[in-house]
């Protein structure tokens, strides 16, 4: 377990355009279409007082996670790496999760299901079997970017896996200043009733809303309401905040609002809670 205190971001990338293509990735996302590098996320997590971070896979491929893992062993800061497996193949899934397992730094798995043309791809009968055989090795399932379509699905999958420990990304992608706020509302609680259920409060902004202090206090109110600080951790979303100031304008505003917290229930939010999650080690 990392040492008592220590910050860390819960949900980072690094790609490189010379190891794969990163289909959802193109010149129509300006600064982002490019590689970013070890290098250059160490010097953001140092300047915001970061300790460390977990790699999340940008790309469901063999290829990206194998090129985070590889990372991670030459790299201390990095505690932690959710990665890919074929969750529609049991097979390969188990073939996929035997070769991670030999990373000691290997600790979730993610699918980019917002990329995935099947709309009903969380309940598919092979992708409910690679989850449950996910929660009997202790491993989270991260779920990407679920608003609209996969919220529902969610719930019902914590309902049939109840051991699943299910880490809801960008908390859920909120619809900040659209009319389906209140819908978003009510099917996140839904899911948060599971107590396996954790939350990142990364990725939140928005073109709908601004993003400051004031404009995330409902949201920010509204994790903690559902979750708590012992089921939220804080995630930068680097480099995918690039085209809207980077790391450290992002990290001073949850930063702000981590202030107003008790020291316990920041330690959790900032560390605690994805040290525990996704078993990260020093």
């Amino acid at each position: 377990m990392t040492a008592s205190g220590e910050r860390i971001d819960a949900h980072m990338h690094l790609w490189d355009l010379t190891v794969s293509e990163y289909g959802w990735l193109g010149p129509k996302h300006g600064a982002l279409y490019a590689s970013w590098t070890a290098e250059q996320a160490q010097v953001e997590l140092k300047t915001a007082g970061m300790d460390g971070a977990v790699l999340v896979q940008a790309e469901d491929s063999l290829v990206d996670t194998a090129y985070l893992l590889e990372v991670a062993m030459s790299r201390p800061w990095v505690r932690g790496v959710v990665g890919w497996v074929p969750l529609d193949d049991v097979r390969r899934s188990v073939d996929a999760l035997e070769r991670w397992g030999e990373h000691r730094s290997f600790c979730g798995v993610r699918h980019l299901i917002n990329d995935d043309p099947r709309a009903d791809f969380l309940d598919l009968p092979e992708v409910r079997e690679s989850l449950s055989i996910l929660a009997k090795r202790g491993l989270p399932f991260d779920l990407h970017d679920p608003w609209p379509r996969h919220l529902a699905q969610a719930e019902r999958l914590v309902r049939a896996l109840p051991e699943l420990t299910l880490v809801v990304d960008h908390l859920g992608t909120p619809p900040r200043g659209r009319d389906d706020f209140a819908h978003w509302h009510l099917a996140l609680s839904r899911v948060a009733e599971h107590p396996g259920t954790v939350a990142k409060f990364s990725g939140l902004r928005s073109m709908t809303a601004p993003y400051s202090t004031d404009a995330l206090r409902d949201v920010w109110r509204i994790a903690l309401d559902l979750f708590g600080p012992d089921r939220l951790m804080y995630g930068g979303d680097w480099p995918i905040s690039v085209p809207h100031g980077g790391y450290q304008p992002t990290w001073q505003v949850i930063s702000e609002l981590a202030a107003e917290l008790s020291p316990p229930e920041r330690a959790s939010i900032l560390g605690g809670t994805a040290a525990r999650i996704y078993h990260l080690t020093d």
